[in-house]
């Protein structure tokens, strides 16, 4: 069950990524060891899954991502099976849901520039097992970037 403590300690993970835990502590009212057995003990549960840099798409030469919805000729298990290994195969896509809805999944693409994207619809989409249709969407700008899920504490009964 999560408390206040453990939620105002994912959220600034989250956001901040890792940070020594004097400083946590000091943030969220623990002294440094209690800090310490809260987090591992986040970690042991799996709430923390592990920790990652979120870097800047442009500074590493990424100017474009691409929203592509997918439908596929089949839904049985094993066209979901073959698409769904497929697009792990593939270090552009940087998301893949599989959706309710008018499209079976929702790709997230990242490009250098519109001549990228191309490439990448001709030599990777294109060639995805079982793709029927595919309707993409540019993103012109980013309003709200991920930066984390809302944490809240369990309510208590």
């Amino acid at each position: 069950m999560i408390d206040r403590t453990d939620a105002k300690l994912l959220t600034i993970l989250q956001r901040e990524g890792p940070r020594p835990v004097a400083e946590l502590g000091e943030r969220v009212g623990l002294s440094p060891s209690a800090c310490h057995r809260r987090v591992r003990a986040l970690e042991a549960a799996g709430v923390i899954e592990g920790y990652a840099a979120r870097l800047s798409p442009a500074s590493i030469g990424l100017g474009l991502d691409v929203f592509v919805d997918i439908s596929l000729t089949s839904q049985s298990e094993e066209a979901l099976t073959a698409f769904e290994s497929a697009v792990k195969s593939h270090d552009e896509i940087l998301e893949c849901q599989l959706l309710s809805g008018a499209s079976d999944y929702r790709l997230r693409v990242a490009a250098r520039n519109v001549a990228d994207f191309d490439r990448l619809h001709r030599q990777c989409l294109s060639r995805l097992p079982g793709v029927a249709a595919m309707h993409s969407a540019f993103a012109l700008r980013t309003i709200k970037a991920f930066e984390g899920y809302p944490v809240r504490p369990a309510e208590r009964r």
